[in-house]
């Protein structure tokens, strides 16, 4: 049974309204209204690069910073990520991919393990890309990791550009999650011996 394997979710504080959805067998389309352009640009990576059909709409308290919308559209994200995936049965479960991207080279290991946890490794040299303070990648990851259920493990071997170093974060993100997330073909049940993730 091809199920289509979709998963929304919304969030409201006294400091955001958002909405995300995912659509994991997707087109690698985008609709993204985040307030902040570079993280838009980022999330649309994630899109293009996953194969993942993706909205995010998020009203956030961007007078104060970016912090609390970053934030928290990682909380949905991560949530969408696990509602579309279900009870996660056929999928291959484990991905990794190494991006280079000019100077900086960075690799993504994860397992859709049902065990949050977030190794975060990565070099950065200043503090801002645009309208993006740099230390918002990890909290926007902490929260796919956290909410999704993912044990990602993120590192920058090297880079000397922020903007070079976060992208190829984002798109190495992106590409082993779809590895992650395709279905395995040759069992359709779990893929843990405990029966469950």
């Amino acid at each position: 049974i091809n199920m289509e394997r979709f998963g929304v979710t919304s969030r409201k504080t006294g400091e955001t309204d958002v909405e995300t959805s995912i659509l994991i067998d997707g087109d690698g389309v985008a609709n993204l209204s985040t307030g902040i352009g570079f993280f838009d640009h980022m999330l649309n990576l994630v899109a293009k690069h996953g194969l993942f059909d993706i909205n995010v709409d998020c009203q956030g308290d961007l007078e104060v910073d970016a912090h609390h919308s970053v934030e928290d559209v990682g909380i949905c994200f991560g949530q969408a990520i696990k509602k579309a995936l279900g009870n996660k049965a056929g999928i291959k479960r484990y991905g990794n991919f190494t991006v280079v991207m000019d100077e900086a080279l960075a690799t993504v290991n994860l397992d859709v393990s049902g065990r949050p946890f977030l190794m975060f490794d990565a070099p950065f040299v200043g503090t801002r890309c645009g309208d993006f303070d740099v230390q918002l990648t990890e909290e926007f990851f902490r929260g796919v990791a956290m909410e999704g259920g993912l044990t990602l493990h993120m590192k920058v071997a090297y880079g000397k550009n922020d903007h070079h170093m976060i992208e190829a974060l984002f798109k190495a993100f992106a590409r082993a999650l779809d590895m992650a997330t395709q279905m395995d073909g040759r069992f359709d049940g779990i893929p843990s011996t405990k029966g469950v993730l």
